[in-house]
């Protein structure tokens, strides 16, 4: 998986100026999806380096179609890293005025396989609300559509640099 080189293409509405990874063609599905789940596995107690750099790119490229939808983060890992893994993925639901699917506690599970993931009854717990918060959220913003209540006021960006 490629990398995002920053170069500002995909600003021209034609997904990203790579075509030789998945990246469009998972942006297509984005287009008309209602709600997102994020998983990655943790590797060197971070997101594996191909999910960030999927991240990075579909984000750029796709992100106005996300804004306002549900979305929830999952993490899997043998022992460690989850949390600093959870936070990264979050920081684009975050950053992109997403809706963040809550859950009973952080949305990780532990375990080398999926059958060891299995015993992490509290893991499978976690990822259980969160597929039923989802569910609920896209219901909620179901019965909002053609209402006052359907999406808040999309409030311009202003950037600056920390530097003047």
């Amino acid at each position: 998986m490629r990398g995002c080189i920053g170069c500002g293409g995909c600003k021209a509405g034609n997904g990203c100026v790579f075509n030789d990874d998945p990246i469009n063609t998972i942006g297509e599905k984005i287009k008309t999806a209602d709600g997102y789940v994020f998983g990655a596995p943790v590797h060197y107690a971070s997101p594996n380096g191909a999910t960030v750099a999927a991240m990075d790119r579909l984000f750029y490229a796709f992100g106005r179609y996300m804004q306002f939808k549900p979305a929830a983060s999952v993490v899997s890992a043998r022992r460690a890293g989850t949390t600093a893994s959870y936070d990264v993925l979050n920081k684009y639901i975050g950053i992109n005025n997403m809706l963040q699917v809550p859950s009973t506690y952080w949305n990780m599970v532990h375990g080398n396989s999926a059958d060891e993931v299995l015993k992490d009854e509290e893991g499978v717990t976690v990822m259980r609300a969160v597929g039923s918060n989802l569910a609920w959220l896209l219901k909620l913003l179901q019965n909002a559509k053609g209402t006052e209540l359907e999406k808040p006021v999309i409030i311009p960006k202003i950037k600056t640099n920390f530097i003047r």
